[in-house]
């Protein structure tokens, strides 16, 4: 599954969100307990927050008894690089032309 670029930055641009989705991919797998004692913010919210990452693909759950592991999907950034490179190229093609008219005007 590939979200949409503006899903992955709608969810992404919560920082406690990016916080959780850096220490699942620093730190490995970890438990809502694991995620939630360091964070200073609520168990039912840090649930929350990776039902939101778990819906752009962004993080995985795994279940092991009464346990569920969670894990990142750096390749569910896929979707938001490929945006940033068309428009990285696109802006770099505008400045280089810049460059040579500004060049031209030089001369």
């Amino acid at each position: 599954m590939h979200a949409e670029p503006t899903a992955v930055l709608k969810v992404l641009s919560d920082p406690t969100r990016r916080a959780i989705f850096e220490r699942l991919s620093k730190g490995g797998e970890m438990t809502v307990h694991a995620l939630t004692d360091p964070s200073g913010v609520s168990q039912p919210a840090i649930s929350k927050h990776l039902n939101a990452l778990k819906q752009v693909g962004l993080v995985q759950g795994r279940r092991d008894g009464r346990e569920t592991y969670y894990s990142a999907e750096p390749k569910a950034l896929a979707p938001l690089m490929n945006w940033i490179s068309f428009y990285s190229s696109f802006w770099q093609h505008k400045f280089d032309r810049l460059e040579d008219l500004l060049k031209r005007m030089d001369q």
